[in-house]
């Protein structure tokens, strides 16, 4: 595993945020006043003053809101569409934050994609993590859209055989299980795409430099990768079923490419799936981004390298769900 070495500072911009957006003491917070800080967040995500932080919305892609129908459940989906008609490759994308978010935070890189390549996206606006909603419920929600839009392709105006998954942070995790997922049931992925991801959420999630070196980063600090971690697992629950590092078998997965912005507490969660999948024979490349911190690509206007990173994720992708 890669070992982080060099302190960076992230772009001045993230640094005022940080002083204005004080970060909650996280173990202090109860039940109640977590999940009211949550909505409040995800109140300001999808604002439209947001969009000065999460970017604009490329002007090509119709962007709205859908239901899908479960067997025992609905979820909302946020879909992105081209102006190009007939069946186009599909990416399923999972947003970041774990126990808050919102795929509207995500509208600036899901609309890129959707034009550039061009492809139908749909985020997963998946059950957050919260004391009675463990992880595996987010797990269990990407993975359950992704079939419902492939057993209806026409429907979606979708490709079946041009699919891919795309995470971000906890969605990562969601998007990296699809994945694993996807090769035992015979499922042929095209392509996963890990943004700042987080993979393992065992007893070891903490022990890595990365976590160390970055424990105070403006965007993710040590403390709130703690809580979730608690929240997420429950103790019942085996970490390892939601902690892609610890999965069984990583071979003959879908190529893989893993972005990871260096000022981040988990970056060395990235680099060590990704050692993990070369190691089992997984196509992978990996893209690094000097001073980007955490979910840097839901904050392109703060920080320049998004953009660099838009542009790997959509050639990535556009390589691997050509007709």
């Amino acid at each position: 595993m890669s070992v982080t070495t060099t302190v960076q500072q992230p772009p001045l911009g993230i640094r005022l945020l940080h002083v204005v957006r004080k970060e909650p003491d996280y173990p202090a917070l109860s039940i109640e006043e977590l999940l009211a800080f949550r909505d409040a967040q995800n109140r300001k995500l999808a604002s439209g003053l947001a969009r000065v932080i999460t970017g604009f919305p490329d002007r090509g892609a119709k962007i709205g809101w859908q239901q899908v129908a479960l067997a025992d459940r609905e979820l909302p989906v946020r879909v992105y569409r081209p102006s190009r008609q007939g069946a186009l490759p599909l990416v399923v994308h999972v947003h970041g934050g774990g126990f808050m978010g919102t795929a509207v935070q995500s509208d600036w890189i899901n609309s890129h994609v959707a034009v550039q390549l061009p492809a139908v996206v749909v985020s997963v606006e998946h059950r957050l993590v919260d004391p009675k909603t463990p992880l595996s419920a987010a797990v269990d929600d990407g993975w359950d859209v992704l079939r419902h839009i492939l057993d209806q392709p026409a429907q979606w105006g979708i490709d079946p055989a041009r699919v891919a998954v795309f995470g971000e942070s906890a969605g990562s995790m969601v998007a990296a299980l699809s994945a694993i997922r996807a090769r035992e049931c015979g499922l042929p992925l095209r392509a996963q795409v890990l943004v700042n991801p987080c993979a393992d959420l065992t007893s070891t999630a903490l022990d890595y430099p990365s976590m160390t070196t970055y424990a105070d980063s403006p965007t993710l600090t040590r403390s709130r990768i703690k809580m979730f971690r608690e929240l997420a697992v429950p103790h019942s629950e085996d970490p390892r079923a939601v902690s892609p590092l610890y999965a069984d078998d990583v071979s003959g997965l879908a190529p893989a490419l893993v972005v990871i912005p260096v000022l981040d507490p988990v970056a060395d969660h990235g680099r060590a799936y990704a050692d993990r999948l070369r190691e089992a024979g997984t196509p992978v490349q990996v893209s690094e981004h000097d001073r980007a911190g955490h979910a840097f690509l839901s904050m392109p206007n703060l920080v320049p390298q998004a953009k660099a990173a838009r542009e790997r994720i959509t050639a990535f992708l556009r390589d691997h769900l050509a007709a």
